[in-house]
């Protein structure tokens, strides 16, 4: 007893002495602020070359891609953190040099809730507090990946991808790689359920407007091994399939692939909704559908509403905006391209301010990061910045909280015109997609939409190509807008 006594008590004194060692040595030697940094940056460093890496293997097994998708989104907020904290230092530094007023230095915290700064004699410690949590955050994602780079070698390899992120994106989608798998599988899975033979596969899309449903669809529709899988993929929109018959099917809709000699007559349909479509007649298509294709062939329903999950055989995909991180990562890959930000922190704090006021909008980073890569001048990018500061203060006034997002917004957008004075300002009516404004019909004047933004623009009405998609079908998106008398707040 006497010895069992003895030992409980000597392990006790020796983990109380470890306890107190272990606390002294963390408080004599705190790391700074700049050598956390340091190390954040080098623990990214590494996930960056993981993740890389993983991009270049052909993964379908979901539980890697879930790690995967894990290991990115640590790697967007670390990132996001690292770019905050620089922004910080060179807001507080042009700040004392009297070069921008208080409310710029300040913004550079407010893209993400996560990153939250208390006011006063607190600030410091909040912000030593969420760089710890970060930085630990990665740290632990990091050792964890041992098991995830094992199986990564036994999947087979992918064609050879270009060597820069600012390359890729501009050739594939950025951050979809589940979604995408999850297509995959449904589109290229033989049929096992007794009677599914009979009865298409109904996979349904689900997601706001602009979030890139047709997109995701297009890009598997242009793999070679659903191309070889289906013998023709045909297209409808809602206008397509307002009688739901078997005519329709048969002789409407658009051919997306076409090849007889593969597929062994397999049809995928892929049906856009826009508006909500009533289960009567959801019965009636498919009651055509199943009549006029053969076994194996599937469909691809897409809409806004939730209401289409219940057309599914099949758990629906849901899409989201991205996160705020993955978003700012997104806009500065692309804006940037293969530029150090680091080497333009005056440049890269316009850029995070630009990327909060845009509120995760794809089309909105695709205009500006254009504009941006073309005009690299911190005088360019200050108006650029002043134009979405613009835009936003101006229709925030006249249409209240309603006015979420510029570019999904459904009502005349609003922006005064680069001469204070004028009493006129521009007006977008409505927007719309082209496969190439080339083909436009004759009309108003086309201008690009750098004129519209920085003041090159006659009188009257006329069409702005904002720009054009580098992802197929490669749309063209154009704008119609006009000059009218500024509207009263």
């Amino acid at each position: 007893m006497e010895v069992i006594f003895s030992a409980a008590m000597g392990e006790l004194a020796s983990r109380s002495m470890s306890f107190l060692v272990d606390r002294y040595l963390r408080q004599k030697v705190a790391p700074t602020e700049e050598e956390r940094l340091r190390s954040l940056q080098r623990l990214l460093l590494r996930l960056h070359i993981i993740i890389e890496e993983a991009d270049g293997w052909l993964i379908t097994n979901q539980s890697m891609l879930h790690q995967l998708s894990i290991l990115k989104k640590e790697m967007y907020r670390g990132y996001y953190t690292l770019d905050v904290f620089s922004c910080r230092a060179h807001g507080e530094d042009r700040t004392k040099d009297h070069q921008v007023n208080n409310t710029f230095a300040l913004s550079v915290f407010n893209p993400a809730k996560r990153v939250r700064f208390c006011s006063g004699n607190n600030e410091d410690a909040a912000q030593a507090e969420l760089l710890e949590q970060v930085l630990g955050s990665v740290r632990d994602t990091i050792e964890d990946v041992s098991e995830f780079v094992m199986f990564l070698c036994r999947c087979p390899r992918l064609h050879h991808q270009p060597y820069n992120m600012y390359l890729l994106l501009d050739k594939c989608m950025f951050g979809r790689q589940m979604e995408m798998e999850h297509i995959m599988n449904f589109l290229l899975q033989t049929e096992r359920v007794p009677g599914a033979a009979e009865n298409p596969s109904v996979l349904p899309i689900i997601g706001p407007m602009r979030v890139g449903k047709s997109t995701l669809i297009e890009h598997a529709c242009n793999d070679e091994r659903v191309r070889n899988h289906f013998s023709q993929i045909l297209c409808f929109n809602g206008d397509d399939l307002k009688d739901a018959s078997l005519e329709t099917l048969r002789d409407g809709g658009r051919i997306k692939h076409q090849n007889c000699g593969m597929g062994n007559g397999r049809t995928l349909i892929i049906i856009e909704l826009v508006l909500d479509i009533d289960e009567s007649v959801w019965k009636r298509l498919y009651s055509a559908a199943k009549s006029c294709i053969v076994s194996g062939s599937k469909i691809i329903v897409a809409s806004r509403s939730d209401k289409i999950a219940s057309f599914g055989t099949t758990q629906p995909i849901r899409l989201h905006f991205f996160t705020e991180e993955a978003y700012w990562y997104f806009f500065k890959v692309r804006t940037f391209g293969s530029t150090r930000v680091e080497d333009h922190p005056k440049l890269a704090a316009m850029a995070m301010e630009m990327a909060r006021l845009m509120n995760r909008c794809f089309m909105g980073a695709a205009i500006f990061s254009g504009l941006l890569k073309a005009n690299f001048r911190p005088r360019f990018w200050s108006m650029a910045l002043a134009t979405i500061r613009n835009i936003k203060r101006k229709n925030i006034l006249l249409y209240g909280e309603r006015f979420s997002d510029t570019w999904e917004f459904e009502e005349p957008v609003y922006l005064r015109r680069t001469k204070k004075t004028s009493s006129e300002c521009y007006v977008t009516y409505a927007d719309y997609q082209t496969c190439s404004p080339e083909t436009e019909p004759e009309g108003p004047e086309m201008v690009s939409v750098q004129d519209l933004y920085f003041g090159r623009v006659r009188p009257g009405n006329f069409k702005v190509h904002a720009w054009t998609s580098h992802l197929p079908p490669h749309y063209s998106y154009m704008f119609h807008c006009g000059i009218q008398a500024l509207p009263e707040e």
